[in-house]
């Protein structure tokens, strides 16, 4: 008895102008609870009191952790390419969340 391979679904992702334009973010703040995480991607302006989130994304543990996988995945082939990215490790939020 054989069983049936489902059909490989084909996944169209459309992109519009203004979303390709993209936002520049140098912070992010990351939150969670026992069901998801939200990531804030902030700008900063050089000597500002203040701050602006330009987008937030919400998404489920298992997503993340397939992010994280991706983007060391890509650090490691950009390092390969351009040399090692110097940074320092993240420092804890007063409030339980992490900076990055």
């Amino acid at each position: 008895m054989s069983e049936k391979k489902p059909a490989e679904v084909k996944l169209e992702i459309q992109l519009d102008e203004e979303m390709a334009q993209g936002v520049y973010a140098n912070l992010a703040v990351v939150n969670h609870s026992d069901s998801e995480f939200t990531l804030d991607f902030i700008f900063v302006p050089p000597q500002a009191p203040r701050a602006k989130v330009r987008s937030r994304v919400i998404t489920s543990p298992r997503h993340v952790k397939r992010l994280i996988a991706a983007l060391q995945d890509n650090l490691a082939r950009y390092e390969r390419t351009h040399g090692a990215v110097e940074g320092e490790r993240p420092k804890p939020a007063p409030d339980g969340g992490k900076v990055h």
